[in-house]
């Protein structure tokens, strides 16, 4: 039955791109972005979004992409930029993305109070827009959004219905199937009327994403670290510029944690310790540390141990899915597991291995550095190799599922060093074009103890025991009579 599915909807890209090429573009070869003309033949996704949202009639999917092209070439949405929007319209902090709502869609606020009508800015209010929606568009590639229409401190003056249908259009013809929600928060009576037509643009089907909230209601739909005090919540984000808000990624201020002494190297030894850690969960018994005397037996143990560690380390880290980038591919591909408090593994491992020919440079941001420790977050990765990555959230912090993350990787020169002063100035200075991006986001996986835990406690009660019951007998009894008072 899938596989039916996926055989139709081929052909139907195939007949949307071959009827497109030769009824729409062959005699009017300058009436599009040559660039949208050729994105529409080689991704499928971009022409899957304009037909799931007209129900996969093609006469009308067509007429469709005709339209958006248009209106991308008027816009020239291609080449939409900073310099091509007003500094001060960027600056006032109207229109902007951050946070998640409650279902990890990213938050698109537009703050109506902002806005006042005015046919001398409307067109650069539009562009805002949509530079806005194209960038997100190209780093998320179809993941939905919700619009936070926010009508707190408004009147009469700051509602334009030319440009809330505009707003409209965007998701219903120009950004198929990027809409999640909008959700109209404190709206004054005297725009209810308003509002009524704004439903009549959107369609009978899309009106079910319209949400309206007050104060008490808006909850519903975003917790309360994603809203402003106004709005009863509690994040204390204030919009500035420059620069753009870039997507709430920041850098870990520490790899370590809280422990800002650490140093690079440091962090680096640690990095296999804490990927035991994740696997075995050990108890303080079982982090003892040898006596200095020990026999060859007890050498045989300890090596039979180790060579069990390093299995379950390679099954470990063995991926279950992996996102091939051109520089780097990436392990997990869309999602970090973490386990809850009561599974006892509350760490990850995000793996990279550069399939490139040169050092790859790696950055590692987060949506929350105050909740997690990330080693390393700056690093780089050399030709062939793999790099380990241990993120853990800081002790008693909740992991949240919209909590993100964000890989940033590029190429860099053969004779460039890697140390910290080299990769920091390489930061600065390479093209944000080179840079390759891949997000992951954060899941929680409630689950029993793990299976090396089980293993532990049933083992004392079998009565062939393993070498390694055996050692982690042997070391607690040593430790209880070196503890003991003389």
């Amino acid at each position: 039955m899938a596989e039916n599915h996926t055989q139709n909807k081929t052909k139907l890209i195939c007949e949307i791109r071959r009827r497109f090429e030769a009824e729409f573009v062959s005699d009017n070869s300058d009436k599009y972005d040559p660039r949208d003309v050729e994105r529409l033949q080689q991704d499928d996704n971009w022409v899957e979004s304009y037909l799931h949202w007209r129900h996969n009639v093609v006469d009308e999917t067509l007429k469709m992409i005709d339209e958006s092209f248009q209106w991308r070439k008027e816009f020239s949405v291609n080449d939409l930029n900073e310099s091509s929007i007003p500094r001060w319209l960027l600056e006032v902090g109207g229109i902007y993305l951050h946070g998640y709502d409650k279902e990890g869609n990213k938050l698109f606020w537009i703050r109506v109070k902002y806005h006042i009508k005015d046919q001398k800015t409307i067109m650069d209010k539009k562009k805002l827009i949509a530079f806005w929606l194209e960038r997100y568009a190209k780093r998320e590639n179809g993941k939905p959004i919700t619009v936070m229409f926010d009508l707190s401190e408004t009147g009469i003056n700051n509602i334009d219905m030319d440009f809330v249908r505009f707003i409209t259009n965007c998701f219903r013809i120009y950004y198929p199937k990027y809409l999640s929600k909008m959700v109209i928060f404190d709206m004054p009576w005297i725009m209810n009327a308003a509002f009524k037509i704004v439903k009549s643009w959107l369609g009978t089907e899309a009106v079910s994403v319209l949400k309206f909230a007050s104060k008490n209601e808006i909850q519903d739909y975003v917790s309360v670290e994603y809203l402003p005090p106004h709005m009863g919540g509690t994040d204390p984000f204030k919009y500035s510029y420059p620069p753009l808000v870039d997507d709430d990624f920041q850098t870990p201020l520490c790899e370590n944690g809280p422990v800002a002494s650490e140093d690079e190297t440091s962090s680096r030894e640690d990095i296999e310790s804490d990927g035991k850690e994740t696997l075995e969960t050990v108890s303080n018994e079982e982090q003892t540390v040898l006596p200095k005397k020990v026999n060859a037996t007890e050498m045989t143990l300890k090596a039979e141990e180790n060579e069990k560690v390093d299995s379950k380390m390679k099954a470990f880290k063995k991926p279950l899915s992996v996102f091939k980038g051109p520089l780097l591919h990436i392990s997990p591909a869309e999602e970090l597991y973490f386990g809850s408090t009561e599974s006892g593994e509350k760490k990850t491992l995000i793996v990279l291995t550069n399939v490139t020919k040169n050092v790859v440079a790696f950055k590692v941001r987060t949506t929350a550095p105050e909740k997690y420790r990330v080693k390393p977050s700056n690093s780089s990765c050399d030709p062939g190799a793999s790099v380990d990555i241990v993120v853990s959230p800081h002790g008693g912090l909740t992991v949240s599922a919209q909590d993100r993350f964000l890989i940033m990787a590029a190429e860099m020169e053969l004779s460039s060093g890697t140390g910290q002063a080299e990769l920091t100035q390489f930061w600065k200075e390479v093209p944000r074009s080179k840079v390759m991006e891949h997000r992951l986001r954060c899941h929680t996986v409630e689950s029993s103890k793990p299976n090396t835990l089980t293993l532990k406690d049933n083992a004392l009660n079998m009565s062939d025991k393993t070498s390694e019951d055996i050692y982690l007998q042997f070391t607690t009894s040593r430790c209880e009579m070196d503890c003991s008072p003389p």
